[in-house]
């Protein structure tokens, strides 16, 4: 019981400092024009790279780093169901946006947002919210109900995407060809709310797209005023890809997943940003 509290109080308190992040406007995490900031791609449940990742954001020692981290549920494993132990790695980075609350930073991604709305998700043969369900009843029994609860606030509590003052733009994804024609950015500037979320809404087209043509990231370009884009959710079996000479794409879900530091003061081509991928394989 006493483990359960912790982890409830654990998912309100980030939830609230989610909430009162100051830098936050609307929906969307503003970052100032000096320090670091490190974009990650999916993490979904990978324990190993995540604490790589804190290793390397060396959080104590650099106050002026910033960390945006994305989709930590919903693990792959071909394991029976109830074996996704994806809610501990939520914990921990819950715990380390405690730890940090002016550096550790969260946005929407499909399968969190999915998980809030109870959109269901076929993945491998599986529906993983479902799995995902039965791992946190056998992990917290008659508590499951509440951590769910407090789980729904705190995905409620992130933020839709980040831009910086070097005109990049961070989301977990931007919105496929077909959304475009009713597509308002406008969402980015304002608190979410249900119909955001949920198909045929602004948040769920952020989360959802793929497969970016060139004149799609053209538009969104001039729609956010950035240069570039980093984003996750197109799986890279290699870790990274880079579309169109617009958009950096990042995985960090498995044994060659990657991240990408960058100084939120410099100006950058795409092909800076590319070189500073890195692999977090090479995290020692």
């Amino acid at each position: 019981m006493t483990a359960v509290k912790s982890d409830l109080q654990t998912l309100r308190e980030a939830a609230r400092l989610n909430h009162e992040d100051a830098l936050l406007k609307g929906s969307l995490l503003c970052f100032p024009d000096y320090g670091q900031l490190v974009m990650t791609g999916d993490m979904h449940g990978h324990h190993r790279n995540f604490a790589k990742l804190k290793k390397y954001a060396d959080l104590p020692h650099a106050p002026a780093r910033h960390v945006v981290l994305h989709e930590h549920i919903h693990a792959e494993h071909g394991g029976p169901i109830g074996d996704d132990s994806s809610i501990e790695l939520v914990i921990e980075a819950a715990k380390w946006k405690i730890e940090f609350p002016d550096q550790v930073h969260f946005l929407h991604s499909n399968h969190e947002l999915s998980q809030y709305t109870g959109k269901e998700i076929c993945k491998g043969g599986r529906v993983v919210n479902y799995d995902f369900e039965c791992s946190i009843t056998r992990l917290y029994g008659n508590y499951a109900d509440d951590i769910l609860e407090a789980l729904r606030e705190y995905i409620a509590s992130f933020a839709l995407a980040a831009q910086t003052t070097n005109r990049v733009f961070l989301s977990h994804s931007l919105p496929s060809l077909g959304d475009m024609a009713h597509f308002d950015p406008s969402v980015v500037h304002r608190p979410l709310d249900h119909k955001d979320m949920i198909e045929g809404g602004d948040a769920y087209a952020m989360v959802w797209g793929r497969y970016q043509t060139p004149a799609v990231l053209s538009t969104l370009a001039q729609m956010f005023d950035v240069d570039f884009f980093i984003c996750g959710h197109q799986p890279q079996e290699t870790g990274s890809a880079v579309l169109h000479d617009r958009l950096i794409i990042l995985a960090s879900d498995h044994n060659h997943g990657t991240f990408l530091p960058f100084d939120l003061k410099k100006t950058y081509s795409i092909q800076d940003l590319t070189r500073l991928i890195r692999p977090f394989a090479a995290v020692a």
